[in-house]
């Protein structure tokens, strides 16, 4: 992939825009480096204590993994957003910036003046881009929240069917975070790109809730004639079974599939092999006929719904006993040869040397000051050659302070009394 030094800024899409970021844990925080990953100049504005992700798991002082898995490519300002002094601070980073970014708490934006309303009123052209757990509206608005929250009250984390004991629970993959990181550099992008045209900026929101919804969409539908009444009795049977006590798998059992039985039984699933497990993706009937063929099942309705309740559980325990007969790269090659897209499931590990992940500069090594060569993700999306590069590491805690400082017109006598008053940190303080 090439380095950022090999390669004209030009071509950067986000060159030339100044962001600063008032996120911490995941979703403004990845946005953010999604931009400074596009060129843009992202200033992360930090507790006088760092963002608390600095000290999960420090393999340096005030550096983790978690940290550098969303904060690569930013230049890091500690401020006091409290202190009468901070004000100052904040209206002359905002006044050189293009973008402002938050997740606070809901309703802290309002207390430091920072809520979209007012911004919008005193920097027209600041394209202002906040995350909510909830949205802005409606009976939850006001609480809090995060991804593990988030996913239990949106239904994602049942519709994904992980458990544990009996009850569900999340992945590590804090999904509805990073989706919703997503949508908002997709929002900023476009009020961007919409700026150019009337010069003015604008208010981008995505919450939690409307990620993981986005997430479960294909659950998100109803077709009213044919759902309204499946709906109406399947709420009715989860308040019985609520009643009574009943544990996850009934309780899950009650969702209705927006997707054929016969493709999540036979068709479109994973299964047990003589040493491990496969996905299969048959989601077509060319497919399935082909899938069919190279296990030797004999599907007259290819899949389709039929009114024979025991036809299709009859062929999914064939298909299952045929299928742990032989090993998953057996099943593996037969399937691929086939056309029916098929893969053996790994660990994420596994994918750090994988030669697909390695062809395709999906990760990189990255050479971190205090520890060393690290393997990290590269950008998720790809704009010719050069529009989106690795990120470099963080720089260490506060050391960029007073190069912010003085590039917004502080001089080092001002810089000094602001150190002198713990409204700022700089390299030189105890962290």
């Amino acid at each position: 992939m090439p380095s950022q030094s090999s390669q004209s800024v030009r071509e950067q899409p986000f060159d030339g825009i100044r962001v600063v970021e008032f996120g911490q844990f995941v979703a403004v925080p990845f946005a953010a480096q999604l931009l400074a990953e596009g060129g843009a100049d992202v200033i992360k504005i930090e507790s006088l204590d760092g963002d608390p992700v600095r000290r999960l798991g420090q393999y340096a002082p005030m550096e983790s993994r978690t940290f550098l898995s969303r904060n690569r490519g930013k230049r890091s300002l500690p401020l006091h957003l409290r202190h009468e002094g901070a004000g100052a601070v904040i209206d002359a980073l905002l006044e050189h910036a293009d973008v402002a970014m938050m997740n606070f708490r809901p309703g802290l934006a309002e207390t430091f003046g920072l809520d979209a309303a007012t911004l919008r009123r005193r920097f027209p052209r600041l394209v202002i881009a906040s995350v909510t757990p909830f949205g802005r509206y409606g009976p939850d608005a006001g609480l809090a929240g995060m991804d593990i929250v988030v996913q239990a009250r949106s239904g994602l984390m049942m519709a994904n069917g992980r458990q544990i004991d009996g009850r569900p629970m999340s992945g590590d993959p804090v999904s509805a975070d990073y989706m919703a990181a997503m949508s908002l550099a997709f929002g900023i992008a476009s009020a961007l790109l919409r700026r150019t045209v009337t010069g003015e900026g604008g208010e981008v929101h995505a919450s939690l809730m409307q990620a993981a919804l986005t997430l479960n969409n294909t659950q998100m539908l109803r077709v009213e004639s044919a759902d309204g009444p499946v709906h109406e009795a399947s709420r009715a049977q989860l308040d019985v079974l609520r009643e009574h006590g009943a544990g996850y798998d009934e309780q899950r059992a009650a969702q209705p599939s927006a997707r054929a039985r016969t493709m999540a039984d036979i068709y479109f699933r994973t299964y047990t092999t003589a040493d491990g497990w496969i996905a299969v993706a048959g989601g077509s009937r060319k497919l399935r006929a082909a899938f069919s063929d190279v296990v030797g099942l004999d599907d007259q309705y290819a899949g389709d719904e039929i009114e024979d309740p025991e036809y299709y559980p009859a062929l999914q325990q064939k298909a299952e006993s045929i299928m742990a007969s032989r090993t998953t790269q057996e099943w593996e090659d037969a399937l691929t040869d086939a056309g029916v897209p098929a893969s053996r499931v790994l660990l994420p590990f596994e994918l750090i040397d994988d030669p697909q992940v390695a062809a395709n500069d999906m990760l990189y090594d990255l050479e971190h000051p205090a520890v060393g060569q690290i393997r990290i993700m590269a950008p998720p999306v790809a704009l010719d050659e050069a529009g989106f590069q690795p990120a470099h590491a963080p720089s260490a805690f506060a050391s960029d302070t007073r190069a912010i400082l003085a590039e917004i017109g502080f001089d080092d006598d001002q810089i000094d009394e602001l150190v002198d008053r713990a409204v700022i940190r700089d390299a030189l303080s105890s962290a």
